[in-house]
């Protein structure tokens, strides 16, 4: 197998000294390139993609120290190491060519011994230099491949997610969903249950990233209309938002680590406009009245798959035809502006208030423009869910979706 040399420029322009340091170069099992003047080595640095020069400073056209300002402002993929040679008592000139670029010296007349050893000391570099190309270069392939996969699984993540921007059973219904990293730990869904009855859920997964959005993944998986139903509608008595974050509950909790989940889930009766929801650690909706007048529903609970024991109960509430509920995930009330302030859950509020006016399809849109100003555009660092609800006018309660 035939290795290519090493190529050294020699940029000399007295033809004797060149060919004494050619010589040697060769010598040493490189290969020398010669040049007579700097423009000529300026010219070979890029023709030959050689990463040493040796020059003397004191040159015609090009002198080495200029030649090596050059050579910095170059853009090239690998680096050049620059010798010069110089004179014994040149202090002041080589402070100058270091500040030009310069990365080592040579003394006119000095030995093969000194020369091998500036030599190999550039070498070493190199070889230090393509390893850590050739790292970064195996790094980014990895970081792409990563990307790509993580690209994958947002699009399959996102198709779990309902497009709810339509009329369901005499409601209508909008959201917005925005993660803060490619794939999200939020889930949501919406959907009948019966022929009386819409289900709703919404679910935020600790943390950011991968190992959140795995966990959010899987119970968008586990959730579905008929799992739902059957742990929610076990008795004709009335719906049983509890016993679905309960079930839930006792399915994540053993886990060996720290998962754990908010949720708000609820069923609305289609006629009466009767919620019946259970809350566990989820940021409280706004319920909004035809007037605009905002009211909190709900008010905590334990968070899902932190404590095995934790009971859950069922709460109620009632939506009048016109009334709407908003459902904000707390990346809304917690994004910070570039002062650190809190959102907070006041201006929520006063964007929710706006329902009646906005119309309930474009309030998910009106809190993330909110929020991208409150940001100055700047990312959220929560992914954010908001789905908004509305209860049309009762003669309207039989529509299809």
């Amino acid at each position: 197998m035939i290795v290519d040399r090493l190529k050294i420029i020699v940029a000399e322009d007295s033809e004797l000294q060149r060919l004494v340091l050619c010589s040697l170069i060769n010598g040493l099992g490189f290969e020398a390139v010669e040049a007579e003047d700097g423009v000529e080595a300026l010219n070979l640095v890029m023709e030959t993609g050689a990463q040493i020069v040796i020059s003397d400073i004191e040159m015609p056209n090009l002198d080495g120290i200029n030649l090596t300002r050059k050579i910095r402002e170059l853009e090239l993929d690998h680096y050049i190491h620059v010798v010069l040679v110089t004179g014994a008592d040149e202090n002041e000139i080589r402070d100058e060519a270091l500040e030009a670029g310069a990365d080592d010296f040579i003394t006119k007349g000095s030995s093969t011994a000194m020369l091998k050893a500036r030599i190999r000391t550039a070498t070493r570099l190199i070889s230090h230099a393509a390893e850590l190309a050739e790292r970064s270069r195996i790094l980014k392939e990895i970081n792409e491949h990563i990307q790509e996969d993580l690209r994958a699984a947002a699009t399959a993540q996102r198709q779990l997610l309902p497009d709810l921007q339509e009329d369901i059973m005499g409601f209508r219904i909008a959201s917005a969903f925005v993660p803060s990293a490619i794939v999200s730990g939020d889930m949501f869904g919406c959907f009948p249950i019966s022929d009386t009855k819409l289900g709703f859920y919404a679910v935020d997964v600790s943390g950011h990233g991968v190992h959140a959005s795995l966990l959010s993944v899987a119970i968008g998986h586990l959730i579905t209309p008929a799992y739902f139903r059957t742990q929610t509608m076990l008795n004709d008595l009335a719906p049983d938002p509890a016993a679905l974050v309960t079930s839930l509950n006792d399915r994540f909790s053993p886990s060996d680590n720290d998962d754990y989940f908010t949720m708000f889930c609820g069923i609305v009766d289609t006629a009466t406009g009767r919620l019946d929801y259970c809350q566990a650690g989820y940021p409280s909706p706004y319920y909004v009245d035809l007037t605009g007048a905002t009211e909190p529903v709900g008010d905590g609970g334990f968070p899902v798959g932190m404590i095995p024991s934790a009971t859950y109960e069922n709460k109620i509430h009632h939506l009048d035809a016109g009334g709407a509920l908003i459902i904000c995930s707390d990346a809304a009330c917690e994004a910070e502006n570039p002062s650190h302030e809190l959102f907070g859950n006041d201006r929520v509020r006063m964007v929710a208030a706006t329902t009646p006016f906005a119309g309930v399809q474009d309030i998910p849109t009106h809190i993330v423009d909110a929020l991208n100003m409150w940001r100055d555009g700047k990312p959220l660092e929560d992914d954010l869910t908001v789905v908004a609800i509305e209860r049309k006018n009762s003669h309207d309660t039989h529509s299809q979706a």
